[in-house]
């Protein structure tokens, strides 16, 4: 059994990064994720064929992640909510281009600079593609440092697995946090030409390119996008559900905000009040058909978000009406207690009295 390591969350990334075969790291400082960086600038020294480069800018980071992907290397940027902004149009072009790649974006506070404190109102940009034209990017929310782990050894995994850059979604407070984690070995590389994913293509790529001028090609491309990003829907969704059996309302969260709400719940047991937790792990593809097939049995959910409600959207989308639907949010970087969200709940369920059981 391989023993556990204390390490700060974002080292917890670069070490998993290294041991996924990552051998290309390009970033820019900005907080509250400058420690993965300055782990992979000295790590990378020592790992055969390992590159270490801090660019002139957001922009120069992604596109080198680029041109290190499309020469075959594993390759990884990080930045937090205005630098991944910079990156968009380069990871638009690597969706185009279907060049792997992991992104990493610990969350601050904003829009703007914002500042430096954890908040999760980057979901609509990393969900909805971020950038121009028709691309989904598959998105990984880890909640906890073991997470962290695993979830950047299957993010290059899936990278190469389907040819699309890949995000790991967290923020500052978990990129700052220290816990116990145990790195697994890593999976083999594929790089076999026999994959196939229901007509979406096969083989290596022999031309590289995203510019695509006439428009019956572009069309072309688009739908074969299209079709390998529904392969990815269908195999690729990830979740928990927690004390869900016999809930009488079910909390909705992901990443910082779930580890919230799981205390607030033990707080709520007390209460007298049967609540359970749903948590997306994949924000992209969102579980839609496990949370709509959660609303046969529990009518009444409640979306708890560090944001002022951007997932909130997918769970209604999820819903569809057959379910009704609180929120909670807490926007620019506010951390709540898991006391103040059980008191939410509490007394959003006051107004439901026979959501509170009675002696």
């Amino acid at each position: 059994m391989k023993n556990k390591v204390l390490l700060q969350g974002n080292k917890v990334i670069g070490e998993a990064a290294v041991l996924a075969g990552c051998r290309f790291y390009a970033g820019y400082p900005i907080t509250p994720q400058n420690e993965l960086p300055e782990y992979m600038a000295e790590r990378l020294r020592g790992v055969e064929g390992g590159v270490f480069i801090q660019s002139e800018s957001e922009i120069a980071a992604i596109n080198m992640v680029a041109g290190a992907s499309a020469a075959g290397a594993r390759a990884m940027t990080s930045s937090s909510g205005p630098g991944i902004d910079l990156k968009q149009e380069g990871i638009s072009s690597m969706a185009a281009c279907e060049l792997p790649g992991v992104v990493v974006n610990m969350m601050r506070g904003g829009p703007g600079l914002g500042n430096i404190r954890p908040s999760q109102g980057d979901y609509f940009q990393a969900t909805r593609g971020g950038g121009h034209g028709d691309y989904r990017t598959p998105v990984l929310a880890p909640a906890t440092c073991q997470e962290m782990a695993d979830l950047t050894m299957d993010a290059f995994d899936l990278a190469d697995r389907y040819r699309t850059p890949v995000m790991i979604l967290a923020d500052g407070m978990m990129g700052q946090m220290m816990e116990p984690v145990v790195f697994r070995e890593p999976a083999p590389r594929d790089y076999s030409d026999d994959f196939k994913m229901r007509g979406a293509g096969s083989g290596k790529s022999k031309i590289i390119r995203g510019l695509i001028l006439d428009a019956l090609a572009m069309e072309e491309h688009n739908w074969k996008l299209v079709r390998k990003y529904q392969v990815i829907a269908d195999r690729e969704v990830r979740y928990e559900a927690f004390r869900v059996d016999d809930a009488e309302l079910v909390l909705v969260a992901y990443g910082t905000a779930a580890r919230i709400a799981k205390g607030a719940i033990h707080r709520l047991d007390a209460m007298g009040i049967r609540v359970g937790l749903f948590r997306p792990i994949s924000l992209w593809p969102f579980p839609m058909t496990q949370l709509r097939q959660l609303s046969e049995s529990v009518k009444e959910f409640f979306v708890f978000e560090m944001s002022a409600g951007q997932m909130v959207e997918d769970v209604r989308l999820a819903l569809q009406g057959y379910a009704r639907i609180g929120f909670h949010g807490r926007p620019g970087g506010v951390v709540p207690t898991p006391a103040e969200l059980a008191n939410v709940i509490y007394r959003y369920c006051r107004d439901r009295e026979a959501l509170i059981e009675r002696p």
